[in-house]
């Protein structure tokens, strides 16, 4: 039981030192969380099925030491629900770089497990308020979340609920474009990112920073979500941008605020991405 477990421990600080390293972040408390987070407590009983290459493979036995690894596990395999992967997650968490005392909304939680990074990552004095719309997913995140004091796990729909006022809006299901009531909850300085899908082809990661002057956005990265039930339908959009165009937005606009002009790359019926940069100094700004 004892090589067992150190070659548990073993696993778990190389898969911090992974974290870290794919977080970009001179945090070191990124690595730290996730070297001390149990992937094992968010997932069903081992053995598992992990991802790999668009098929399922079993691994060998039901020792977590498997799950230290950057590998997507199914959750439901037969949906298509998995733990997301890990470097991908390291990579925005990076890039939104929670601090202490921070409020995020999660949406998307699937079983809970980035749930609790981000939550651990905004204490002390953060929380968390967590979405997930399928019922049998929040019930299960409700039970793997329940030793975190600073989350709220709500089982509803994001799409349709008014979000309080936030420091982060962390997306975990691909939207066609944010809605704007999203954008509009971001405190001073708070960052939504999400995966945009704005065609089937076109997959981003897309941050976008709340400024004086609007919306600042940042492409992170490439990102393939499941669709995000009520934000994904691709007949809403007026204007449908190319990779070319998609990866050339610099800032989200609400049509409320202005109608969109010569240099949008991208139109919905309540957003519109411009090519127009807005600067940005960091968080509180």
């Amino acid at each position: 039981m004892a090589k067992a477990a150190d070659r548990l421990a073993e696993a778990r600080v190389r898969y911090g030192r992974m974290m870290m390293t794919a977080s970009d972040s001179t945090d070191p408390r990124i690595g730290e969380v996730f070297e001390a987070l149990p992937r094992e407590d968010f997932l069903p009983p081992g053995p598992w099925q992990m991802l790999i290459a668009q098929r399922y493979l079993e691994t060998p036995n039901a020792d977590p030491v498997h799950l230290y690894q950057n590998a997507l596990v199914a959750i439901d395999a037969e949906r298509g629900i998995n733990n997301g992967e890990p470097f991908l997650h390291a990579t925005w968490i990076g890039a939104v770089a929670p601090c202490p005392g921070e409020i995020v909304i999660h949406i998307g939680a699937g079983g809970g497990y980035y749930t609790a990074a981000l939550a651990m990552l905004v204490e002390p004095g953060g929380y968390v308020i967590a979405f997930e719309i399928e019922a049998d997913l929040a019930e299960t995140a409700r039970r793997n979340l329940a030793p975190y004091h600073n989350v709220t796990l709500v089982g509803g729909d994001a799409v349709k609920a008014k979000l309080c006022p936030a420091d982060i809006i962390y997306v975990n299901a691909g939207v066609i474009a944010p809605p704007a009531h999203w954008l509009a909850a971001l405190n001073s300085g708070g960052r939504l990112i999400f995966p945009w899908r704005p065609t089937p082809e076109i997959g981003l990661t897309v941050m976008a920073t709340r400024a004086h002057t609007g919306f600042a956005v940042q492409i992170v990265g490439g990102s393939w979500f499941i669709p995000c039930s009520g934000a994904s339908d691709a007949a809403t959009s007026v204007k449908t941008p190319d990779l070319r165009q998609a990866r050339a937005s610099r800032s989200i606009v609400p049509t409320a605020d202005r109608a969109p002009d010569a240099r949008a790359t991208a139109i919905y019926p309540e957003v519109w991405f411009s090519s127009d940069g807005i600067e940005v100094s960091g968080p509180g700004d």
